[in-house]
């Protein structure tokens, strides 16, 4: 088989898959690919949370726990009520959720696997303050999980690698020679600094916007939200890789999209009332 027949074959393949496989995050209504089941994602995610909840130590603090349990039950009804009103399925219809609060001061980290499996650190309590604070957290941490981020993510690894190889084969190895190259000499691979960290940056920065559209239906204050940032970028000052080598966006960036948005958000996205 020629080259120009091989690239045509592949490329209608390709364009089959992407083409079946294309899907829109809520509200933002970007155009996402998922090619990797999401129930399968799911169950790896909930499995290794039972781990997670083996090994780290739970803490003692029921009233912290019982605070995120709260704040997270709002966030699951508001999500579920916004999405009944807009008559469209509710991207979080089949998760199991579940709270856990984990004794570590030294981690000021949150986070929310797939399928709603979320926990908290003892140390990011030291820098949400107060309930708005603590919802704006949990609100972007959500955000990831209802918009499918991980999937997304999965999806994107694959396609890549399979893109990659398609043009090793079609190149006689030559991208993986470049590829390899930069890695020995600099020390970072290129496709994640051209590729994968952007579209993390792009994920992050849409799981602010939404999550803070979920903490405002929920009824918190999310004029919080920059001022968590503020904190977290003051007690990271001078510990952080420059943008393009970063998952996350810049903290000066992260901080001046917030602040664009809190206006229309609070204005657009009120609390639900029941």
């Amino acid at each position: 088989m020629n080259r120009r027949k091989f690239l045509s074959y592949v490329g209608c393949g390709c364009c089959g898959v992407i083409l079946n496989s294309c899907s829109s995050t809520p509200i933002t209504e970007r155009k996402q690919l998922r090619i990797y089941p999401e129930s399968a994602l799911n169950s790896q995610a909930a499995a290794i949370y039972e781990k997670i909840k083996s090994k780290e130590k739970m803490s003692d603090d029921t009233g912290s726990l019982s605070l995120i349990k709260e704040i997270g039950k709002k966030i699951e009804n508001s999500i579920n009520e916004y999405f009944l009103k807009i008559d469209t399925t509710n991207p979080a219809a089949n998760f199991d959720w579940e709270y856990i609060l984990i004794e570590n001061k030294k981690v000021r980290n949150a986070w929310c696997m797939p399928g709603g499996k979320i926990a908290v650190y003892t140390g990011m309590l030291e820098v949400t303050k107060n309930n708005d604070g603590l919802a704006a957290v949990m609100g972007h941490e959500i955000a990831h999980a209802v918009a499918k981020h991980s999937v997304e993510r999965q999806s994107t690894v694959l396609a890549m690698n399979a893109g990659s190889k398609i043009l090793d084969m079609l190149t006689g190895g030559k991208v993986s020679q470049v590829r390899n190259t930069v890695s020995r000499t600099t020390g970072q691979d290129i496709l994640k600094i051209g590729l994968l960290n952007p579209f993390s940056r792009k994920q992050e920065s849409e799981a602010d916007y939404l999550g803070m559209i979920f903490a405002s239906l929920s009824g918190y204050d999310i004029r919080e939200t920059v001022k968590i940032w503020e904190r977290m970028s003051e007690l990271n000052k001078g510990k952080t890789p420059p943008e393009f080598m970063s998952t996350h966006p810049s903290a000066e960036n992260r901080i001046k999209k917030i602040n664009d948005w809190t206006n229309e958000i609070i204005y657009k996205y009120p609390p639900i009332t029941s």
